[in-house]
């Protein structure tokens, strides 16, 4: 994996993931002297932390033959006062009609826990994750 990264100015970088040409702008956050017009750096870790469950969810989901259809998440991230770090990150999970057996939704909650995003988190940070099936 490889990306390029460049300061636009204006507290604005742009990220080229190589591989496939596709960018990501990021803004400092209004709070924090930018204009908030796009994610800001704290913002994707709190959305990969989302995606990554989702992520691990489906490859499990597929090796059991079920559809994660209407899958989704709603994310909350809450900074610390300064030093300004992510002091947790709430993400509820839900997934409207189950497909599953309560079984199967306990494999697919375990393994969400243990996406590698999750574990690479720093510990201080709380990661509060419901799964609402």
């Amino acid at each position: 994996m490889h990306i390029k990264s460049t300061y636009q100015g204006e507290l604005r970088t742009e990220a080229t993931h190589i591989a496939s040409g596709l960018k990501i702008i990021t803004d400092a956050p209004v709070d924090n002297h930018g204009k908030g017009e796009a994610f800001s750096p704290t913002d994707l870790v709190a959305g990969a932390l989302a995606s990554c469950l989702m992520t691990i969810m489906g490859i499990e989901a597929n090796k059991m033959s079920i559809s994660l259809d209407g899958l989704s998440t709603d994310t909350q991230k809450l900074m610390s006062p300064p030093p300004r770090r992510i002091a947790k990150l709430r993400i509820s999970v839900q997934w409207p009609n189950p497909t599953a057996s309560a079984e199967q939704i306990e494999l697919l909650k375990q393994k969400a826990l243990t996406c590698p995003v999750a574990l690479s988190l720093h510990p201080d940070i709380t990661q509060e994750i419901t799964f609402n099936f």
